[in-house]
């Protein structure tokens, strides 16, 4: 008996064989940088600039503009030079302007066309020509409407007699020159709400047709047999500043050209690439937190079970050897 004591005493004498484990610090280490560039990549995509899509249907949106001063500085016409001369009709025509504000031109006291000032404070239309001298003058309004003060006057001339840049003279209808004229600038309208056109025909000879590009894709052409001003609809399905042209023809060939801003309220769509990178970075992010965080919560088990295992092991170790 006392033999058996003592054989099993030797055989646990407290020498535990070392316990194979994983080595965590590492891992943590990992998982710790993980984490870091988690976190980073987390708050870089919510700075991220993105607007929102306009309010779902049957929602309400509203939006306020305070009164403020007109416009103080007014637009300048850089080109075409004072007294330069043409033969071709329309014409480019640039200029700076405040940044953001409504650019109307006018040629002799009649609308030509509207465009928007871009951010960098800089306009670019093309007008049609009325046959003779043409003096130009171009006015910026602001968002309530409110004008500033009138470019200083340019005069240029057209003479479709005179020879063109291949050597060629330009087609002289003679009698009457055909003009399209329409309202200023639209503003108000909202997307899905129809929007119409007021297009008067001065000039040339009926039938005439009519073509309308409203700058989102899309077209609408007509014929009409006389003059009489008439309205052609649109609708706009998106919020934002579109450019349209209306082209007039008569039965002799003379055209007519007209270039209008349409102003659409309502809050405009992202870019395409923004819209696109945002949403998805953003769900890729949220599916890899709970990923992350059950990683951590697993090796946490593990470090603590092994803790537990080792602890156990060492207890009962040294209630052997007693």
């Amino acid at each position: 008996m006392d033999n058996w004591l003592k054989l099993s005493h030797h055989h646990h004498s407290g020498h535990l064989r070392p316990h194979e484990h994983t080595s965590y610090a590492l891992l943590a280490v990992l998982l710790f940088i993980v984490g870091v560039s988690l976190t980073a990549y987390s708050v870089k995509a919510g700075n991220l600039t993105w607007t929102r899509p306009g309010p779902a249907s049957g929602s309400i949106g509203i939006t306020g503009t305070m009164p403020g001063k007109p416009p103080t500085q007014g637009a300048v016409i850089t080109s075409p030079p004072n007294g330069q001369r043409y033969a071709t009709s329309p014409v480019p025509i640039n200029g700076t302007c405040p940044a953001n504000t409504l650019v109307e031109l006018f040629k002799n006291d009649i609308f030509a066309g509207s465009t928007v000032c871009t951010d960098k404070g800089a306009f670019e239309i093309d007008i049609d020509l009325i046959l003779g001298q043409n003096v130009l003058v171009a006015r910026v309004y602001d968002a309530l409407n409110q004008a500033g003060p009138d470019s200083p006057a340019v005069t240029i001339s057209y003479d479709a007699s005179l020879p063109t840049a291949s050597g060629q003279r330009s087609l002289d209808f003679g009698g009457d020159q055909m003009l399209v004229l329409t309202d200023a600038v639209f503003r108000g309208n909202f997307p899905g709400q129809e929007m119409t056109i007021p297009i008067r025909i001065v000039g040339g000879t009926a039938p005439y047709a009519i073509n309308t590009e409203w700058g989102d894709l899309k077209n609408n052409l007509l014929s009409r047999g006389d003059n009489v001003e008439f309205r052609t609809p649109h609708t706009y399905a998106k919020a934002g500043i579109y450019q349209l042209g209306v082209q007039a023809t008569d039965s002799k060939g003379r055209v007519a050209f007209l270039t209008v801003a349409a102003i659409i309220n309502g809050q405009v769509d992202p870019v395409a690439t923004t819209t696109a990178t945002q949403p998805t970075t953003q769900a890729k992010l949220l599916a890899l937190w709970p990923l992350y965080t059950a990683a951590v919560a697993m090796v946490l088990s593990f470090w603590l079970g092994e803790k537990r295992e080792k602890r156990d092991l060492a207890s009962h170790g040294q209630l052997l050897t007693v």
